[in-house]
């Protein structure tokens, strides 16, 4: 964002709340880019001891991670997550529990995780948002650094199961 959406002014780092934000330099304005972070739902799914991983359309061929999608207005997050499974791999959920919250700051996100259960591998892809899928033994899966990965990392760790966290492209190939 460059310009105040409300005036036209160019936008200017200004000292808010402890940090600096884009701000309107008008004072009759004030307008403030506060730059919220999107909540995004996260799901680990899980059937007959694996989990699947998916790989977005427009991802690199070796980048798989979780389950994921945006809160819509009004909606819960408990809610979205079985929506958000539901559409993009086919599969009715069972909320099993929650995991936590975690930051993804390169997209300015706050990932809300949950694992959840499904009662088949049967996956029907929603090709417009995922590209490919593939589950993955628990004992094998491994954790990566960047968004749902610490996710990962704690609910294998609720399991009994300690796990480095590697490099986003290099793990559960």
């Amino acid at each position: 964002m460059n310009f105040c959406p409300q005036c036209a002014k160019p936008l200017m780092e200004l000292p808010l709340s402890g940090r600096d934000r884009l701000a309107c330099p008008d004072n009759g304005c004030g307008f403030v880019h506060w730059n919220n972070p999107t909540p995004v739902v996260a799901a680990i799914v899980e059937h007959d001891e694996h989990v699947i991983l998916v790989q977005n359309v427009g991802w690199p061929e070796t980048w798989f991670g979780l389950v994921t999608g945006f809160l819509e207005a009004g909606e819960m997050p408990e809610t979205a997550v079985l929506r958000e499974v539901e559409e993009e791999i086919g599969l009715k959920a069972e909320m099993q529990s929650y995991i936590g919250m975690y930051e993804f700051y390169r997209a300015n996100q706050l990932l809300i995780a949950y694992h959840v259960t499904v009662d088949s591998h049967d996956v029907k892809l929603q090709k417009s948002e995922i590209a490919a899928s593939k589950w993955v033994p628990i004992e094998t899966v491994m954790p990566w650094t960047a968004g749902t990965g610490k996710a990962l990392r704690d609910w294998l760790r609720g399991r009994g199961i300690e796990r480095d966290l590697g490099e986003f492209h290099r793990v559960n190939n």
